[in-house]
């Protein structure tokens, strides 16, 4: 979906991606997932006026093209750009005499209200595009939407997507485009000059923290300025976390599994407190923005972060982009070195929609590794693809290139927000205490499993 650095934070916290960290996926791109904060530049999509006719058709959606031409709604946020979903749409009418019109929503809590309305009075669009996971759930897709579990193009789809838009072992929705990773950023042109290696192990990361510092340079780029950015070490770090408790997010959920009692949670605090010696001295004052600067012209070397980042990158610096790379958050072992990952948005079929079958005809385009290539053409990808079979551009983004091993290795995890509905609000003054060395992280745990605990009687959650 859009990515703004309020999205970003939304996702982070469990909101939508306008009002926490991840789902901010500051790009202009509609290859989102959720992130935390990003940056608030996305461009609104232009809706497609068409009034044609939207009866139901009678061609089945595994035939070819309709006589006359059917009209569907797609939901969207306003804050989505959808140059590349447009671009399929056009594809998709040009085969089928589908015709795509774009319904913009507010976006944040009161576009899910919005969107509860219309689920709630029966006056839901044809296809619902809206964050995966946790918030995705929370619709009731079991009530409202079509179980897509036996359609053909599921096939299609990366079996890692899926449990974010299940209930019950079945599937409501198909993947809006490209993933994002929470991971870290470094400039490459500096790791070739110091002669240093990708780490594949936390103590490796630590290591080559030791020699870029020694070289008079910023080994870890801190900007708590803009507090969200503070919570990328802990959210990223979600793939070890799961690697060495695989179910601790079920636990999480269900009051069963704390961050100061789970050893492999508490870690995310723990890292956090040993990159303060590595960081700029103004890390508390130094914003997002100027964060990216610092990566691209190399006085700092890393900066922990959501890939959304590449496509602001790109916007600035174009000139730099190819001189930045991504690599996981590693943990205590490289035999279990993996990728945290936020799932694009989901796309779903109202179930007493109008023009069932052709929803049905346009997500089995939509999900395609034709469509997808498609969609490249004009919205950059900023993670790999969860389409079997599609392939990044030529000119993708180098870093977004290195992400490629860990989905075809399987080597990638869905971050916590996507697996449970919980996110404290407070995590990103929680993390910034840690990451700056005022609460222990013993202390930051404890504080942010209050900070969930709150949220969780809120919600009315069982088990709490």
């Amino acid at each position: 979906m859009a990515q703004s650095r309020n999205k970003l934070i939304y996702a982070v916290a469990g909101a939508l991606l306008t009002a926490s960290v991840l789902s901010a996926c500051g790009s202009n791109n509609d290859n989102s997932g959720s992130s935390p904060e990003a940056s608030a530049d996305s461009s609104s999509p232009a809706a497609s006026a068409s009034s044609s006719a939207s009866a139901s058709p009678s061609a089945s959606a595994s035939s070819e093209r309709y006589e006359k031409p059917v009209t569907l709604k797609l939901l969207i946020d306003n804050q989505t750009s959808t140059a590349g979903i447009q671009a399929v749409a056009d594809e998709i009418e040009k085969r089928y005499n589908i015709k795509t019109e774009f319904d913009l929503r507010p976006g944040g809590g009161e576009g899910d209200n919005l969107v509860k309305t219309k689920l709630a009075t029966g006056e839901m669009d044809d296809l619902n595009f809206y964050n995966a996971g946790s918030l995705f759930k929370a619709l009731q897709p079991e009530k409202y939407f079509l179980d897509l579990s036996n359609e053909p193009f599921m096939q299609n789809v990366l079996d890692s997507f899926k449990p974010t838009v299940s209930v019950d072992g079945r599937i409501y929705a198909a993947p809006s485009g490209s993933s994002q990773a929470g991971a870290w950023l470094y400039n490459k042109k500096v790791y070739a000059e110091l002669g240093l290696s990708v780490p594949k192990t936390w103590e490796e990361l630590k290591a080559n923290n030791e020699k870029i510092k020694a070289a008079g340079k910023t080994a870890v780029i801190g900007s708590y300025k803009d507090s969200w950015t503070s919570q990328l070490v802990l959210l990223a770090d979600y793939y070890n976390v799961q690697a060495d408790a695989p179910t601790f997010a079920d636990d999480f959920t269900n009051n069963k599994a704390k961050f100061a009692s789970t050893p492999a949670a508490l870690k995310g605090f723990q890292k956090l407190a040993e990159l303060k010696p590595y960081m700029n001295k103004d890390y508390l004052s130094t914003t997002y923005d100027q964060a990216l600067k610092m990566l691209v012209d190399g006085t700092g070397v890393h900066y922990p972060m959501l890939t959304f980042a590449l496509s602001n990158i790109f916007a600035t610096y174009p000139d730099k982009i190819d001189d930045i790379g991504v690599f996981a958050q590693p943990g205590d072992s490289a035999d279990k070195n993996g990728l945290t990952v936020w799932m694009p948005a989901a796309i779903s079929i109202y179930k007493d929609g109008k023009n069932v079958e052709a929803a049905k005809k346009w997500v089995n385009f939509f999900a395609s590794a034709e469509a997808m290539k498609i969609m490249a053409t004009k919205a950059k990808p900023e993670g790999p693809y969860v389409v079997k079979g599609a392939e990044l551009p030529e000119d993708a983004y180098a870093g977004v290139k290195e992400m490629v091993p860990y989905f075809d290795e399987g080597k990638t995890a869905p971050a916590l927000e996507f697996l449970s509905p919980l996110k404290g609000p407070n995590l990103p003054q929680i993390t910034v205490e840690a990451g700056a060395g005022m609460k222990s992280p013993e202390d930051s745990a404890k504080a942010y499993d209050k900070d969930v605990e709150k949220q969780a009687k809120q919600l009315g959650i069982a088990g709490w």
